[in-house]
């Protein structure tokens, strides 16, 4: 039988077949939005509901004798057909298309085609027509906003003066032009997809793993002091910071990292200036304390050439007051000498120890005992002994000075059940007023009336060199630094 033939008996079969299934669920078609039509096996519509007359724009008699030919834009024309005859195949599709409206609109839809059997026989499609016009318009402008948002962000970064990167996992996304810098490559491509790991310091390795981890779970983390390695090898200390962030649609991790050589460089200049500054101070005393064991050894010697006489008693005083002298010179000598950090085991006690025999001349001569008091067995942990004698003369000194009248400082060193050193030192100053307890350690802030308030500033950057917290408690009747170092 000739095909166009059996078209148009499928055709009739179709409206013999709308018009009488339909009509029992008019009422519910007649109400909603969306466009629903049929389409014989040649692609002209059947209008089903009121709504294809509004997205079409062409009345019911209109309607009817327009194919998809006539209403879908050309650029889309055959995409169309395609999955128009894959429905007529017996599969349902589903796309987005654009439409021309009556008036000469361009209007996006999306389209659902389904066949329709009857006896098993395949004898049009189903279509629904859903407008999104406004729905494409506010991706676009979504996505254009996102973009223009990108463009700006990127234009940031771009002029940072810190250097950023965008990591996701462990892959490097984008490098802005400090960064490049920073690690000494040539130009961003050199970065652009390498390991993050391949510029970490294998120290570090841990911390960074788990701070990855932490972003990547939502949370930011705050900057914290790590080593990079640059493309030449060398080693740069930098602060690092990581936030969550989106890239190009995607979870990401925004690092910014900033060059810290210089204020590391600063930093040792402040505290060389503070121990030159110290010693400097303790000179007077020092003198005074050397020139009591130089009279003694003088007296010593002076009865045994007077006697023409050998004494193994005197020789014993004579020698321990060297001893003596030697102690508080390399003490001296140890406190003023520009030195690197250098972390090792050491004893808190012995420390200061160390520490008391050089400011014992200071305190009696201001007429204040000093006392160290210690309440259980103290193990030795990593520290640089030559900062934590800096950091307890800091403290000493401003206590003695905190009692023009004299007075007691008392040392205590315990051990906590967190594992941990704690020192607290305890004077009987005059204290410092309550409303300015919170600027304490701030840079040039100071109680003192020829004071700089660098010397607790850079007491507070020792301790935090030794992972260490600091406390401060004070009333009109002393005050009382409370400091814990983990061993």
């Amino acid at each position: 039988m000739n095909s166009s033939i059996v078209k148009f008996e499928k055709r009739l079969l179709l409206e013999k077949y709308l018009k009488e299934s339909l009509i029992h669920h008019k009422p519910l078609l007649d109400c909603d939005s969306d466009a629903i039509y049929a389409m014989d096996l040649d692609g002209y519509f059947l209008p089903v509901n009121p709504a294809c007359e509004q997205l079409f724009g062409y009345e019911a008699e209109e309607f009817s004798k327009l194919s998809y030919m006539k209403v879908i834009v050309l650029e889309h024309l055959e995409r169309a057909f395609s999955f128009f005859y894959q429905s007529v195949d017996g599969k349902l599709q589903n796309f987005d298309c654009q439409i021309i409206h009556k008036s000469g609109e361009i209007i996006d839809v999306n389209i659902t085609n389904y066949p329709i059997l009857i006896d098993g026989k395949i004898v049009g499609v189903y279509g629904v027509a859903k407008n999104i016009t406004e729905i494409k318009q506010k991706r676009k402008k979504y996505i254009e906003e996102m973009q223009h948002r990108e463009e700006i962000y990127r234009e940031i970064v771009e002029h940072s003066p810190d250097a950023v990167v965008i990591a996701r996992n462990e892959e490097v996304l984008f490098a802005n032009d400090t960064a490049v810098a920073l690690i000494g490559a040539l130009n961003k491509y050199e970065l652009i997809g390498r390991n993050l790991f391949d510029f970490v310091d294998p120290c570090y390795y841990d911390v960074v793993e788990k701070r990855v981890k932490d972003v990547e779970k939502g949370s930011a983390v705050d900057f914290m002091e790590q080593r990079l390695i640059r493309k030449d090898g060398n080693k740069i200390e930098v602060e690092v910071k990581s936030i969550p962030a989106i890239y190009q649609n995607e979870p990401a991790r925004h690092i910014i990292i900033r060059d810290i050589t210089e204020k590391k460089r600063t930093q040792e200049l402040l505290l060389q200036s503070e121990k030159l500054s110290v010693a400097g101070q303790l000179a007077a005393g020092i003198a005074h304390e050397i020139r009591n064991p130089i009279t003694a050894i003088k007296g010593f010697i002076r009865l045994m050439e007077a006697a023409n006489e050998f004494k193994q008693n005197y020789l014993e005083i004579i020698n321990s007051e060297m001893n003596r002298i030697e102690l508080i010179l390399s003490e001296l000598l140890l406190l003023s000498k520009p030195q690197k950090m250098k972390f090792k085991r050491g004893n808190i006690l012995t420390i200061l120890e160390h520490v008391k025999a050089l400011i014992d001349t200071q305190a009696i001569m201001n007429n204040v005992e000093i006392e160290i008091q210690s309440f259980s067995e103290i193990p030795s942990f990593i520290c640089d002994e030559n900062q934590l004698k800096q950091l307890f003369i800091n403290f000493l000194k401003n206590s003695i000075e905190a009692m023009p009248n004299g007075g007691k400082i008392t040392i205590e060193v315990g051990l906590l059940e967190s594992n941990q050193i704690q020192l607290r030192v305890i004077d009987q100053g005059c204290g410092i007023p309550e409303e300015q307890l919170h600027r304490i350690g701030q840079p040039f802030f100071t109680t003192k009336e020829k004071g700089t308030g660098l010397g607790l500033m850079i007491s507070l950057q020792i301790i935090d060199n030794h992972n260490g917290t600091f406390q401060i408690f004070s009333n009109q009747k002393g005050t009382t630094i409370v400091t814990n170092f983990p061993i």
